[in-house]
């Protein structure tokens, strides 16, 4: 359900400075991102229309759209088509380790949501065959899901599972992280191959991502293998760069 505009409290702009040297949609900024910090405005609020906020505080509505952008691009805010303009907890920071993003969601304080674009039991091709260590035609679990954080489109999730898993449940994989429900079944993920990158996203991705044509979006793929060196899962996801980005320590040996 869409959540009503959030009225903004009314002292939250009286000090603007109208005459400093401090651009306005800069000071606009610093106080929507000290709101949002403060919970003034919680997750999920929506904000009012910018022109309506333009009028409000005697400003121009170009002033204001480049307030909100910095905060966008902050992950702070997200423009959603046909909802508007909505508080996030802020970008998802991952650390490249052996754990799944509904964990990492949640271990964050956000809540994570899956739908399940598709799930079937299909024959593995030469690809999947050759990752999987099985043999081509092998019965395999192809699984694409979109994964929300707090109502917001954060990534699309493609995975292959080998035979043993073609079982998964449906309902199951709208309800819990993959990895999760492997470990349920006895599997212990000891360690991953996992390559990062980016390119344009697809028309389709752009659309269930909610955002423009031809942005850009991160992507990974992984292979896991359980204690035994037996890879139990193939991933291809793609994310939001401006809600989601990935963390690696470097040590000097």
């Amino acid at each position: 359900m869409v959540q009503a505009e959030h009225p903004l409290p009314t002292d939250l702009f009286m000090d603007l400075e109208r005459s400093g040297p401090v651009p306005m949609y800069f000071q606009v900024a610093n106080r929507l991102e000290k709101a949002i910090i403060d919970e003034t405005l919680p997750a999920g609020s929506r904000l009012e229309n910018e022109v309506a906020l333009a009028m409000r505080l005697g400003l121009s509505r170009p002033t204001i759209r480049r307030a909100i952008q910095e905060l966008v691009d902050k992950g702070l805010l997200v423009r959603r088509r046909g909802v508007g303009t909505q508080v996030v907890h802020g970008r998802v920071t991952r650390n490249v380790e052996l754990t799944s993003l509904y964990e990492d969601l949640e271990s964050s304080g956000q809540r994570p949501e899956t739908t399940v674009l598709d799930s079937a039991v299909v024959p593995a091709d030469e690809r999947a065959a050759t990752i999987l260590d099985i043999e081509p035609g092998s019965p395999t679990l192809h699984v694409r899901r979109l994964r929300l954080a707090d109502g917001v489109p954060i990534a699309i999730l493609e995975n292959t599972l080998p035979t043993d898993f073609t079982d998964l449940d449906t309902a199951d994989l709208r309800t819990h992280g993959l990895y999760q429900l492997l470990r349920a079944r006895g599997v212990t993920m000891r360690v991953a191959k996992q390559r990062i990158g980016a390119r344009e996203a697809t028309a389709s991705e752009a659309d269930l991502l909610d955002i423009r044509r031809g942005s850009a979006v991160l992507t990974m793929s992984r292979t896991a293998f359980d204690n035994s060196g037996r890879a139990v899962e193939f991933g291809q996801h793609c994310y939001r760069p401006d809600l989601y980005s990935f963390e690696v320590t470097l040590v000097n040996r």
